[in-house]
């Protein structure tokens, strides 16, 4: 039987979200559901659905306890995915406009997601997201893109989701991607990858704030104008090449705007922070079949 839901749609930095509310973990949203809501021609059209549901309403071993607002997450294919460093600070700007939470400058707020329970707070781009630790893989991925003369390595980077990050020497190389085609990984990796190719300003440094400019293909999505933790490896590969000299603070620009990303010790382990700003564009109600 056809069920009408409200929605609201939401973007950060153009990566943009369907975000329905079901805090008592009522609604069964399946893959196809997903699919067509995120359709750009047939539904409403975004790269991913955002279902804000409280952390207490779902299946033993999925709650995440300290956290009241769970993120369930879904790619624009129905998959399901760990993490999304854009789509949390849309989720956090929702709770605040709706009320269903609250945040002062200064305090901390978690949000729930497959990734933990992430502490988020207030900052000057928008909102500030703690991703956790991170981990800079050993070893390196042959990557093939359509628009690259040759395969180039990329950078295995885990910031809570997998990434392989590809430096790219110019801009004009970086533009004439073609991202409409999967890149292909050598080896695989078990999970799929999102894909980052990234060019490093010049000078890359300035003022102790490192710079660089990204793409990046998304797996379950395709081409996004922007990914938050695809932000946070991209910085972190970088910041990794760049030796020990490398700064903690990075901006990094992609197609949908800029994003901050920091790395800082918690608890003596290091860290990568995202920053940037969070809008919530129109609510209107869907009737899904």
């Amino acid at each position: 039987m056809p069920q009408t839901i409200p929605f609201t749609k939401g973007h950060g930095t153009g990566n943009d979200f369907v975000l329905i509310a079901d805090p008592d973990g009522a609604l069964d949203l399946s893959d196809d559901h997903v699919a067509i809501l995120c359709d750009r021609h047939f539904g409403i059209g975004a790269d991913g659905i955002l279902r804000v549901v409280r952390s207490t309403a779902l299946p033993e071993g999925a709650a995440t306890p300290d956290a009241e607002w769970f993120m369930d997450y879904r790619n624009a294919d129905g998959s399901a995915a760990e993490m999304c460093g854009n789509g949390i600070r849309v989720f956090l700007r929702y709770l605040l406009d709706t009320q269903l939470a609250a945040l002062a400058d200064g305090e901390t707020i978690l949000i729930g997601t497959r990734n933990g329970a992430l502490p988020m707070t207030r900052s000057e781009l928008g909102f500030e997201v703690d991703l956790g630790a991170f981990r800079v893989e050993s070893s390196e991925t042959l990557v093939r893109a359509r628009g690259l003369p040759v395969q180039r390595p990329g950078l295995g980077v885990d910031v809570g989701n997998p990434h392989v990050v590809v430096a790219l020497p110019t801009d004009l190389e970086l533009d004439g991607l073609d991202l409409t085609v999967v890149p292909h990984l050598q080896p695989e990796p078990p999970d799929g990858a999102n894909v980052e190719f990234v060019v490093p300003a010049d000078p890359l440094v300035r003022g102790g704030v490192g710079s660089i400019r990204m793409r990046v293909f998304e797996r379950g999505v395709g081409e996004t104008l922007s990914c938050g933790t695809g932000v946070a490896a991209a910085a972190l590969a970088v910041r990794e090449w760049a030796g020990p000299a490398a700064p903690d603070r990075w901006s990094v620009d992609v197609p949908g705007g800029t994003l901050g990303v920091r790395v800082a010790p918690v608890g003596g382990i290091p860290h990568v922070l995202l920053s940037g700003p969070a809008t919530l564009v129109y609510s209107g109600e869907v009737t899904l079949a």
